[in-house]
């Protein structure tokens, strides 16, 4: 049998002749057990694919076009080499220096708020309140008051619903239950005026179709001076027991 070559016998053995001994510091890294010498465990970056956040641009061609005169802008709409930081205005904290602003006491903005012009409401206060308004009770109202009490109740909700805006900013949303309680009997008021309003339209529609009918008015009559209803008067005859129909020629 031929006897086997010593580097033959090394590199079966798994190891170089030129390793047989104590192989170099700088050589440690071939030698150690794991992935390929070629391959990569991380990517070549060391940012998170999540960091990078991909820019979307408006890609609407009418952006900056004037409504009235449909023309594009001939100047940048970019207003960052017009205001600079420092030129920017900026708050007064010290109540002392601030300008004092006379205002209307009877301000329409106003109306947003409570009587005592508060940003929010006790809810004992907010629970202090009365029944809702019935159609039969609204049945006998004018149209003026009608009118007086739906904007009343318009300007009610628009404060109660500034009131639960501003407790959802204050995370105190919890205390919206006086303020719904509220709004829920100012909607079923509307909802009484609008079904007297409604009785009202169809009784107007039903007079309209009878006075159409009728001869006795002219809906034509479009001048002051022409009377619109030409009544037929009875009377009792004094030498008959008979009733007497004269039609009123005008």
């Amino acid at each position: 049998m031929a006897a086997r070559s010593p580097v033959l016998h090394s590199f079966q053995q798994g190891i170089a002749p030129w390793l047989r001994g104590s192989p170099s510091i700088f050589l440690a890294p071939i030698l150690s057990p794991g992935p390929s010498l070629f391959s990569q465990a991380s990517s070549f970056s060391t940012s998170p694919s999540l960091a990078y956040r991909k820019r979307h641009r408006d890609k609407n061609p009418d952006r900056g076009v004037s409504g009235l005169r449909r023309k594009p802008p001939t100047k940048a709409l970019s207003i960052s080499g017009i205001v600079r930081a420092e030129g920017l205005p900026k708050p007064v904290l010290d109540p002392k220096r601030r300008s004092q602003v006379e205002v209307d006491p009877n301000h329409g903005l106003y109306g947003f708020f409570n009587e005592d012009k508060e940003l929010l409401t006790k809810p004992n206060a907010e629970a202090a309140h009365g029944r809702a308004w019935t159609s039969e009770e609204l049945r006998h109202k004018s149209w003026e008051d009608i009118h007086s009490l739906w904007w009343m109740c318009c300007k009610e909700r628009n404060r109660i619903a500034t009131e639960t805006r501003e407790r959802r900013r204050l995370n105190l949303s919890r205390a919206d239950g006086p303020a719904k309680r509220r709004e829920m009997t100012v909607r079923k008021t509307q909802k009484a005026i609008k079904h007297a309003l409604t009785e009202r339209w169809y009784a107007w529609e039903d007079a309209w179709q009878k006075a159409q009918k009728d001869p006795e008015i002219d809906l034509e009559a479009g001048d002051l001076e022409t009377p619109i209803y030409k009544p037929t008067t009875v009377c009792f005859s004094p030498h008959s027991l008979r009733y007497q129909t004269l039609i009123y020629v005008g």
